[in-house]
């Protein structure tokens, strides 16, 4: 069985400096005619999963446009330009930016945001040996964040309350309990 859909025309709709919105017609499989999709081209995403010594998960509380309300997040940010060659790089200066630490990284997991319309991919570290800068790099001008340091239990009750809503977050949420259970 075939799967792909081959591009018959592609139609920018919108360029900014985080996203390409475009609209394609698509030749579907096995001849059953086409179809259109509106995509979204997205530079990717890095995602930080950071557990402090005293064992609480470092979150950012931050308003969201796109749902009209705050959600408390694991500190993230979008690849700049030319940062696709050195995510690393890019997640601890985002770590640094959105909450005054640092520390050693690993890579947890590599995965795309909402595949259905997105290409961005997001690539989710977990950071250990947590220290705190002295004169850490300042937040990003758009942004207004609140620091919290929570407990597993109180992650849960965010969770429970729909405090915690988005995908990342809650995979990290997943992650530390996994590693929690394997202690």
């Amino acid at each position: 069985m075939e799967f792909e859909e081959k591009t018959v025309q592609r139609t920018e709709i919108y360029q900014g400096p985080i996203f390409k919105v475009v609209q394609d017609q698509v030749e579907l499989p096995e001849g059953k005619g086409q179809a259109q999709r509106d995509l979204i081209f997205h530079n990717g995403a890095v995602a930080i999963i950071a557990i402090t010594p005293e064992n609480k998960m470092i979150l950012v509380k931050q308003y969201r446009k796109a749902i009209e309300a705050t959600s408390y997040e694991i500190p993230a940010g979008k690849l700049e330009v030319g940062e696709n060659t050195d995510p690393q790089a890019a997640a601890l200066r985002e770590l640094e930016e959105e909450t005054g630490y640092t520390g050693q990284l690993e890579l947890v997991y590599d995965f795309y945001s909402a595949i259905g319309f997105c290409n961005e991919k997001i690539k989710l570290y977990s950071a250990s040996h947590l220290t705190k800068v002295e004169n850490p790099r300042p937040q990003d001008e758009d942004e207004t964040l609140e620091l919290f340091e929570v407990s597993l239990e109180e992650a849960h009750q965010l969770l429970q309350n729909g405090d915690i809503c988005d995908a990342k977050t809650i995979m990290a949420l997943q992650y530390w309990e996994r590693k929690n259970l394997n202690k």
